[in-house]
């Protein structure tokens, strides 16, 4: 149970003083549920409110604080107008701007001929010197109630500053004095201050230093949110390791068959990772590891391999991918090679009903079956298997570690693969996947050609029509993919539709269509059509998988290239230059380029390393959006910032192994205090991990 001294920080925002139920929806929405949220959501910037020059020589479009006498009032004659009050400092007049104010409040805080003090941003409108809407109206003697600097916070509609600064304010009075969880010495050598005292700091701070991820109080509070990560996945690594596992090593015989009928050889890291991969599961514990490999660089093969020991030992093998297309293009790399073999391969997707579900379900209980294919299907009840040994999940950061544990839950003491073609910058990696030994996958496999990569502004797109007709009648598929309009898979398939029917009228049934909102069957229909033929154009949204295998595709176009993330880019481009043939990737887009956008697609045309790619989606995007979503399984902080704290996160890690291995129950007085930082960054699975519960 969460203890008590947390409870405060755990109601609802709704029960801080001054936030109603209306404020609390809106609270709810930009930083989320809990009193706790609101002390995560720190301030970006600052407003200085300490410069105080006379109205004749306020800047226009800046923050001024004057000292002004109330002239005379001017109430709106009709409806939508606004009302005006006229002030004067002597200098120059200045008129207050509100609009749908109530004459009576507006009288009341601002009566003829009183002097206030009005703090707001400074207009000049046909001569006139404006202040509309000011932040602050007070009489001279409560001066001392204007913040002269005031932290300004990313807001939400409908969420003015002052209402969420209130809000923070009265968070601020609910900190509760906490146990000390950082080692003494440590934190007397980095010179951070206590928890609560960090927390006040950076939600008051006093000049833009203060709002540096580096400034001590920021850096002690992303220290404190990197520990919690690491101690919760060293605790559930540790737990993952003390799972009884089986000893599977095969005699090699089905490995050598499938080997000889490879088109190519294996590339030396593949064999690294197959031998990795070989040690755990012949290993008593049962296996955990992550293979992460760049696109195309053969992952499935090896999990193939590893599939094919686990077949030899009697037992079954299931591969689970996140989409049915991905599932169904598994398992036509892989029937092909293993049933010559005598070998029983089935697929099984959500929309697999009635007697070949059946059949599947009798083959899985029966042990007839030896290798399933499918999607989240395959951790529903109903279905049992005889002997699960090996469980290989793809693409993992679309599945959660509840999925993966689910799905080894169907066997005893099942060893777990997962993969992912998104290489992860050794950052990411351990805030993600710290629970998990890793086995990378650099090379591609032989006779693969380096893909030509070229930017072209959109002005330009009748000329790439033109080049594509020409592509075409040299018997080359082309895939189109249609701009990120924005998250959503309407403004996406307008867009598609809008390219799909242009190119259609130019090109006729040389064009197809493919999109997210298309059922299973229809889609399998039309990749089917395209990797054989007629069809020699695929139009697609992003927000299908397009992780396909068509190795006659050769050209590559993405349009508004500028609006995706450099991985996202990266994996797209990766569809194509899967032949013997040259493969170009065109990149589309819109001016002007921002910045970072033109950084993105210089990194794109000097480099096709999946990892140099990703450390430099990381330098651009920060850790939230380093897969192209945020829904990405990986962990979104809020106080830390990867690209800077990186050496935090190091030092968080080592100091996570070190606390475990000399206190692994945290049971002494800093593991108690240890216990209570899972509790504050809701790790409360870890805490039940511990095997003193």
């Amino acid at each position: 149970m969460r203890p008590q001294v947390l409870n405060n920080l755990f109601r609802p925002t709704s029960a801080l003083k001054g936030v109603g139920p209306r404020i609390a929806k809106l609270i709810e929405r930009l930083a989320g549920l809990k009193v706790v949220d609101v002390l995560w959501h720190l301030p970006r910037e600052l407003i200085n409110r300490q410069i105080q020059p006379d109205a004749a020589s306020a800047a226009s479009g800046e923050i001024a604080t004057l000292t002004l006498t109330v002239v005379r009032h001017e109430p709106a004659r009709v409806k939508r107008q606004p009302y005006r009050v006229k002030c004067t400092d002597g200098t120059d007049d200045v008129t207050l701007v509100f609009f749908h104010a109530r004459d009576d409040y507006i009288r009341k805080i601002l009566p003829e001929g009183s002097l206030r003090l009005v703090s707001g941003t400074v207009d000049r409108f046909r001569g006139d010197t404006q202040i509309t809407h000011p932040d602050y109206v007070l009489a001279p003697e409560d001066a001392k109630d204007l913040p002269l600097v005031e932290p300004v916070y990313p807001l939400t509609e409908g969420l003015t500053l002052k209402t969420f600064g209130k809000a923070v304010r009265a968070a601020l009075e609910d900190i509760p004095n906490l146990p000390e969880w950082q080692d003494k010495t440590f934190h007397e050598r980095q010179g951070w201050p206590s928890w609560s005292q960090a927390l006040r700091t950076v939600h008051s701070p006093d000049g833009p230093g203060a709002l540096s991820s580096e400034n001590p109080a920021r850096a002690r509070l992303a220290y404190d949110e990197l520990l919690a990560n690491q101690l919760a996945l060293q605790i559930m690594r540790e737990k993952m390791k003390q799972r009884p596992g089986r000893e599977i090593k095969g005699d090699g015989r089905l490995r050598t068959e499938v080997e000889k009928a490879l088109p190519f050889q294996l590339t030396g890291s593949q064999r690294v990772a197959l031998s990795e991969i070989g040690g755990d599961m012949a290993a008593p514990s049962a296996m955990l590891r992550l293979l992460q490999g760049d696109v195309g660089s053969g992952k499935t093969i090896v999990a193939l391999f590893a599939m094919l020991d686990a077949v030899e030992c009697g037992g079954q093998a299931a591969l689970m991918a996140p989409t049915e297309i991905l599932a169904r293009q598994h398992m036509a790399t892989i029937e092909p090679l293993v049933a010559p073999l005598g070998l029983k391969t089935a697929v099984l997707t959500g929309r697999d009903k009635g007697a070949v579900r059946k059949e599947t379900l009798a083959g899985l209980a029966s042990g007839e079956i030896d290798i399933v294919v499918g999607t989240h299907a395959l951790f529903q009840e109903s279905v049992e298997m005889q002997d699960l040994m090996l469980a290989v999940i793809d693409e993992q950061h679309r599945f959660g570690v509840h999925q993966r544990l689910n799905l080894a839950a169907k066997g005893r003491g099942v060893d777990v693969l997962v993969m992912t073609a998104t290489p992860i910058p050794r950052t990411l990696l351990l805030t993600a996947y710290g629970d998990l030994e890793t086995s990378q996958l650099h090379e591609k496999p032989a006779g693969r050609k380096p893909i030509d990569t070229r930017t072209i502004p959109l002005s330009r797109l009748h000329e790439v029509s033109d080049a594509v007709e020409r592509r075409l009648a040299d018997g080359a598929k082309v895939y189109w993919v249609c701009p990120l309009v924005e998250e959503s898979e309407v403004s996406d398939l307008a867009a598609a539709e809008d390219r799909y029917a242009e190119l259609k009228a130019r090109l006729g049934d040389r064009v197809t269509l493919i999109h997210g909102r298309m059922k299973g069957p229809e889609k399998d229909a039309v990749m089917a059509r395209f990797a054989e033929g007629p069809p020699s154009i695929l139009v697609a949204t992003t927000v299908i998988e397009v992780g396909v295998d068509v190795p006659d595709a050769t050209v590559m176009i993405i349009e508004h290239a500028e609006r995706f993330g450099l991985a996202q880019l990266h994996q797209l481009r990766g569809r194509v230059g899967r032949g013997s043939d040259d493969s170009v990737c065109l990149l589309l887009f819109g001016g002007p380029l921002s910045e970072t956008a033109k950084a993105r697609l210089r990194i794109l045309r000097e480099t096709e390393d999946g990892f140099r790619i990703a450390e430099e989606d990381l330098k651009l995007r920060g850790g939230g959006e380093i897969l192209g979503t945020r829904q990405s399984g990986l962990p979104e902080f809020r106080l830390a910032d990867l690209t800077v704290h990186a050496d935090l996160l190091a030092t968080a890690r080592d100091d996570a192994k070190l606390i475990l291995s000399q206190d692994k129950d945290l049971s002494t007085e800093r593991g108690k205090a240890l216990r209570t930082l899972l509790y504050l960054f809701e790790r409360d699975a870890a805490v039940l991990n511990l095997r003193s519960g």
